[in-house]
């Protein structure tokens, strides 16, 4: 029944578990309660830091600077990173790295220049940031963080965080914004000492869930801070020193993280919780026996498993409470159940021992007189037990409203804590460490408040020089733009002028464009005219042409026939002188031949005379022919010329209509231009009075902001007051 604990550990732990089995709910509700409470504490404590190195590199922005110029903007730096460690109070130094890993500027001056080559720790965590990817990178050892020394945290080793926001120009890495958290900020964070519900074993602890950038730690190995580290638990019990337990000291060398793996010292294995956690991603066991922890003492408790943002690790938290605290206490209830009983009993065995004793003839009014007076005895002293063990509890209650009416009269000492010790193990004692961890968050968010309102006051103080500024800046832009406006409306005037210049000249171009057209069309038909009896001439000259080379041709042949002619009229003249000498030798008898003969000869004679003066004619003919020909041609080609001229003159008179018509688009296209200049004249009118407006409403904008700076003012100062009535821790360190 009792397993591993053994009959004298198990028996009164079972005993304990047994009378308070009707807690069960309640406990895991505890449980679940602490571990999502602490969950959602590291969760919005990493986004809330990741916003202070988002503002400050916006900051750095719009101060100019950049990763070329880092050198000529220490002064800009200094004064932005300054007042972004002030708002981020964890981190115990912010620097900046260049495209070489080197650091180029930072809060702890004797850190730059120092680069970080592929052998240092954070190699793996800025070629994840060189992929333009957030990381949040730890734990790990780095001896600069314990010289630098600590930011909110009183316990401090070199176990660092860090956060890592690459710097991105047009897509090219160009560095990385760098914030060192020392890592026992988170123990911190979730630990809250002076608000733990179960003060004696309540121990909350980070550990590796699953590794994915830092492979090298295992499953199961520790990443925060225990209350064993340090010498401030309450068993003075501390892993520096050694942990005594059944099976050996459990004793870490340096500091718990990276050191210490949850593990059962019995069998060597992950602890049930731990290793129940890792596997199914939660786990939760609050029932008798518990398991064993490093410590080999029955725990129970709740097991989560989460990721900070940009964080690529999986962690786990256990949220766990030794057995024996969470189930000792004895409720008012049961101890007056017990004190009942027990007086009942020992009121039976009284009267049976007086019963015994007056039975030996004893008077009957003696026995009656000496019972009664036993059972006076007895229920007077049952009466005085009972006051005093009611009135313990009610003295506890009394001290516990003493408490909340001190506070809930609104200017409490929230530094106070009811001591827990001081009270009984029942439900006086629950109500106690209740009321101190309620009072312990409320100082937290008291805290908090009066930060944010200092930081609110910071942040008006610079929005009023601000306001101040703009109020400055506002009214020279104002003049200005009324200036603009003024200019605007001058010019406005002007296009108005200059669209009515532009329609009346759209009109008179309208007009000559309409009797050019006129003269153009007139012109253009009579050159249509000339054109056609240009070709009209040079039909007939083509005739003429033609018929003077068929007359030319006829020539020719006249010629070849005076040759034939001229041939005949030879051979006649020979055959005529044949014929008169044979005439002659014939005597008388050829005598009328020979006259014949010389007839012929005559004709003969006059045939070559007509034959010559033809000849002549035909020169002269053809003398004149050719001064014809050469006319013709001359006459053809001033044809040709004139047709061609008319053809140029009735292009050019073409294109001076589409000229004209050219002129006319312009013309138009002029007048669209300057209707489209007049309507976003009007368009800029209404607008230049929207702007004259919109000015006005800037400057009782500004003047609506002054007043809202006054009251933003007046209303921290208020919160500050408020703030003021109460007592509260002076730092932050917990």
């Amino acid at each position: 029944m009792f397993q591993w604990l053994g009959f004298k550990t198990g028996f009164p732990l079972w005993w304990s578990y047994r009378l308070n089995d009707h807690l069960k709910d309640e406990v895991e509700d505890i449980f679940e309660g602490i571990a999502h409470t602490r969950m959602h504490i590291l969760h919005n404590w990493a986004e809330e830091y990741w916003s202070y190195l988002d503002l400050l590199l916006f900051q750095m922005s719009a101060n100019g600077v950049q990763s070329e110029n880092i050198a000529d903007s220490t002064d800009r730096l200094a004064r932005i990173f300054t007042a972004s460690h002030k708002r981020g109070v964890a981190f115990s130094e912010l620097f900046l790295l260049n495209q070489d890993q080197k650091v180029t500027f930072s809060t702890y001056p004797s850190h730059v220049g120092f680069s970080y080559t592929d052998k240092h720790a954070i190699d793996t965590a800025l070629q994840q940031s060189h992929l333009n990817q957030k990381c949040l990178f730890g734990p790990y050892a780095d001896a600069l963080t314990l010289d630098i020394g600590p930011s909110t945290s009183k316990f401090h080793d070199e176990m660092t965080l860090l956060y890592i926001l690459p710097i991105v120009e047009q897509g090219i890495w160009k560095g990385a914004l760098c914030g060192r958290v020392p890592n026992d900020v988170l123990g911190d964070l979730i630990q809250r000492e002076s608000g733990h519900v179960y003060p004696d074993s309540g121990d909350n602890y980070i550990f590796m869930a699953r590794p994915v950038l830092n492979k090298h730690i295992i499953p199961g190995t520790a990443l925060s801070r225990s209350r064993f580290e340090d010498v401030t638990f309450t068993h003075g019990d501390n892993l520096k020193e050694g942990v005594r337990t059944d099976y050996g000291i459990v004793q870490v060398k340096h500091h718990t993280e990276l050191e210490l793996i949850f593990k059962d010292p019995a069998t060597g294995e992950l602890h049930p919780g731990v290793a129940n956690t890792i596997n199914n991603g939660s786990n939760l066991f609050v029932e008798f026996p518990g398991y064993s922890d490093y410590r080999h003492i029955p725990v129970i408790g709740k097991g989560v498993t989460f990721q900070l943002p940009h964080c690529p690790d999986v962690w786990g938290m256990m949220c766990e409470g030794d057995l024996e605290e969470v189930y000792r206490i004895r409720s008012m209830r049961w101890q007056i159940k017990k004190t009942n009983l027990m007086a009942t009993v020992f009121g039976v065995i009284l009267n049976i021992l007086m019963f015994i004793l007056l039975s030996n003839n004893v008077p009957l009014l003696v026995g009656a007189g000496v019972a009664g007076f036993v059972n006076l005895i007895f229920g007077y002293t049952i009466l005085n037990m009972m006051e005093r063990r009611v009135s313990k509890p009610v003295s506890h209650l009394r001290r516990v409203n003493q408490f909340i009416r001190m506070n809930a009269e609104g200017k409490g000492d929230l530094t106070q804590r009811l001591p827990i010790q001081e009270f009984s193990n029942d439900e006086t004692r629950d109500l106690a460490k209740w009321i101190n961890n309620m009072i312990d968050s409320l100082e937290g968010i008291m805290i908090q408040v009066r930060e944010a309102a200092s930081d609110v006051q910071q942040s008006q103080l610079l929005l009023d020089e601000s306001t101040s500024s703009t109020e400055v800046s506002t009214e020279r832009v104002s003049r200005r733009i009324l200036l603009m406006i003024r200019g605007i409306r001058s010019q406005l005037k002007d296009i108005d002028e200059a669209k009515d210049v532009s329609l009346l000249m759209s009109a008179t171009l309208r007009e000559l464009e309409q009797s050019a057209s006129q003269q153009i069309a007139i012109a253009q038909e009579e050159v249509e005219n000339i054109g056609e009896k240009m070709q009209q001439i040079q039909v007939k000259v083509d005739e003429s042409n033609r018929t003077i080379r068929d007359f030319m041709d006829t020539t020719q042949n006249i010629s070849h026939l005076l040759r034939a002619i001229e041939e005949i009229s030879s051979q006649t003249h020979l055959l005529s002188l044949n014929a008169s000498i044979e005439a002659a030798r014939a005597g008388e008898q050829g005598r009328g031949f020979a006259v014949v003969a010389g007839e012929i000869r005559k004709l003969s004679e006059l045939t070559n005379g007509s034959i010559t003066q033809i000849k002549d004619i035909m020169d002269r003919i053809s003398r004149q022919v050719g001064v014809a020909f050469q006319s013709m041609d001359e006459g053809t080609q001033s044809v040709i010329e004139g047709t061609e001229i008319v053809a140029i003159a009735k292009e050019i008179l073409y294109n001076a209509g589409s000229h004209d018509i050219r002129k006319t688009e312009l013309v138009d296209e002029v007048v669209a231009l300057m209707e489209k200049i007049a309507a976003v004249s009007i368009e800029n009118r209404q607008l230049s009075s929207e702007v004259e407006h919109t000015v006005h409403d800037l400057q009782n904008d500004m003047m609506h902001v002054r007043s809202t700076s006054d009251h933003v003012e007046s209303i921290t100062k208020s919160l500050l007051q408020l703030m003021n009535q109460f007592q509260l821790t002076d730092s932050r360190l917990r």
